[in-house]
């Protein structure tokens, strides 16, 4: 999913990125090094015209040097007045984001001098505070809902236990169990992000075969619809059990290279996703097939639902996303986020690819150049 930049954001960001180290710059007859340079010109040939008409009219020296003097000035004035007034600009939106205040923006981002840069710059940094306190709030209130059902119903089914008006029978037991359960996978979703975001998840990548390894995964995922409707699967958990769910592996011996661990978050995460979108009895299809590289593994998850339109696809593994363009599905919107994370721990690639039908995410891990035994 990672593109050349499309909007004029992400191709001031690109060029930002690609400017040489230590903030040099190519010349410009707009840098600010120009303006004082032609300013020093500008104020010798002044004097120097000032002092050939004294000559050639007798004027008195100290004339000419009060004139010089005083045409200097303002020309210095009016330099230092258009490099100084961005300077305030800044001081002034810098102090308001040091308050908290993201969505106040520095003027003149479109000079092409070094205060120019310096705005583009803070207006950036200004953009990425806002998404981040954006996130924040999402985050609490996303958390605050989703864990508020969960303990709502586990202390409506206590207190019904308490006071008598039902019984402490299996059937209560597994209401208040799939409720812990619920909640018990929500905890793990936000240590999963909270790993994300401080980077301190270790990659431990072994060698396994393939069929068993998903043939786990997809068993687990019954069982989660079949058994005990609620159980997390990852980040998410779908209730259903009428979507068939469909293996294909080639070849069968297939052997792949990668962490575990981290790849079942990623095939439980869209098989979970699949699932949810899936029309009535619809199917979905896990296929596996070999890499480029030894133990490289190409991963298709395919479902059967309205699938996802061109101008939505780079969004829907953002956080926070709960699928507008396939009408919802009420989770937290991270589990798409939490396997393109563990997709690029491991160096490998995440997308929608396009699909006749449903909609089809493609896996790409690049293995390893040696084959471990």
């Amino acid at each position: 999913m990672n593109g050349p930049p499309t909007g004029p954001r992400q191709r001031q960001r690109q060029r930002q990125r690609q400017r040489p180290a230590g903030g040099l710059r190519p010349f410009s007859p707009f840098s600010i090094k120009t303006k004082l340079g032609t300013l020093v010109v500008v104020s010798v040939f002044i004097t120097t015209g000032l002092l050939l008409v004294a000559l050639r009219t007798d004027t008195e020296l100290r004339f000419i040097t009060v004139f010089s003097v005083i045409a200097s000035m303002l020309i210095t004035q009016f330099v230092a007045h258009s490099l100084t007034a961005p300077l305030d600009d800044m001081t002034t939106v810098a102090r308001a984001i040091s308050h908290g205040d993201y969505t106040r923006r520095v003027r003149g981002a479109g000079r092409r001098d070094e205060l120019g840069d310096l705005a583009s710059t803070i207006n950036l940094m200004a953009d990425d505070l806002e998404a981040v306190d954006r996130h924040r709030k999402e985050l609490v209130a996303n958390v605050s809902h989703e864990l508020r059902t969960p303990i709502a119903a586990l202390r409506a089914v206590l207190e019904n236990v308490v006071d008598g008006v039902s019984a402490a029978d299996p059937e209560t037991m597994r209401t208040m169990l799939k409720q812990t359960e619920r909640l018990g996978g929500l905890v793990e979703t936000l240590l999963d992000l909270s790993r994300v975001d401080n980077g301190v998840v270790p990659l431990r990548a072994r060698r396994f075969e393939v069929w068993p390894y998903l043939s786990g995964v997809l068993k687990e995922s019954r069982l989660a619809a079949a058994g005990r409707p609620g159980l997390l699967s990852g980040s998410g958990g779908h209730t259903r059990n009428d979507v068939h769910l469909h293996l294909d592996v080639f070849p069968p011996e297939l052997w792949a290279y990668a962490d575990n661990e981290r790849l079942h978050q990623v095939v439980a995460n869209l098989i979970d996703n699949a699932v949810k979108h899936s029309p009535p009895h619809g199917r979905v299809t896990v296929r596996a097939r070999a890499g480029d590289a030894p133990g490289g593994l190409v991963l298709e998850v395919r479902d059967e639902g309205p699938g996802i339109p061109e101008a939505e696809r780079h969004r829907v593994f953002e956080r926070f996303n709960r699928g507008s363009a396939r009408g919802g599905d009420g989770g937290t919107g991270l589990g798409l986020a939490i396997a393109r994370w563990a997709v690029e721990l491991h160096g490998g690639r995440i997308g929608v690819a396009e699909s006749s039908r449903g909609c089809r995410i493609l896996v790409t891990l690049p293995g390893s150049s040696q084959a471990p035994c």
